[in-house]
């Protein structure tokens, strides 16, 4: 543990804690993808399988009873008790075109051919890519309201601080995680605009709005 790790963990769950408010306050979950909030509980019901299995800490099983229950709730008021709210017209990426190869990359590049382990990579490969519905929501509506904003920023808050965790346990402990580092990468890459136009707009008090796709 570090405190680039405490960190990231911290912005993880402000991030969550922010979209569950947004949608319990306003009764409403439009500008919300749901099929990034089901690729989030999918991503921590197979990463967290070893909580009946292993007992690494407190805090961290404390957390992943918390992650998991922040994403099957988001999910049940996303597609239940809020779902006449739902913009389904404009939640429309094709899940498909990210779970297949996941599956096939999480079968293909893992540290251990067992359930767990392949359960496990596929998780951290998912992870990588669940925020793309979001993103691709946002670009076709063209707009994101201020407090989904502050949930990506934040969700992209963590994972560059993971980053940083990853860097100092390699510092400390000559620990690299090639999986984790990578995908961890390329989720960061994916927020990258994001941030810019975060920074630029949205905390000088201006609506995020994007190009309407043509």
């Amino acid at each position: 543990m570090n405190v680039f790790r405490i960190l990231g963990d911290l912005s993880h769950l402000l991030a969550m804690i922010l979209l569950l408010g947004k949608i319990w306050r306003s009764k409403c979950c439009s500008g919300i993808s749901g099929k990034s909030q089901i690729l989030f509980a999918l991503v921590f019901t197979t990463r967290y399988l070893d909580l009946f299995t292993n007992f690494i800490s407190v805090y961290n099983t404390v957390m992943k009873v918390v992650f998991l229950l922040c994403a099957y709730v988001t999910v049940y008021m996303i597609y239940g008790k809020f779902r006449k709210t739902f913009d389904s017209e404009n939640d429309t990426f094709r899940l498909e075109f990210l779970l297949v190869p996941v599956i096939g990359l999480s079968f293909l590049e893992n540290y251990s051919f067992t359930p767990l382990e392949i359960l496990w990579t596929f998780s951290i490969y998912l992870e990588s890519v669940a925020i793309l519905p979001q993103l691709f929501m946002i670009s076709k509506t063209g707009e994101a309201e201020t407090i989904t904003t502050h949930y990506l920023f934040f969700l992209g808050l963590y994972r560059a601080l993971y980053l940083a965790n990853w860097i100092r346990r390699y510092q400390t402990e000559n620990f690299y995680d090639q999986i984790a580092v990578v995908s961890g990468v390329v989720q960061t890459i994916f927020y990258c605009d994001f941030f810019y136009l975060y920074v630029t707009k949205v905390l000088k008090g201006k609506k995020l709005s994007l190009p309407m796709p043509i």
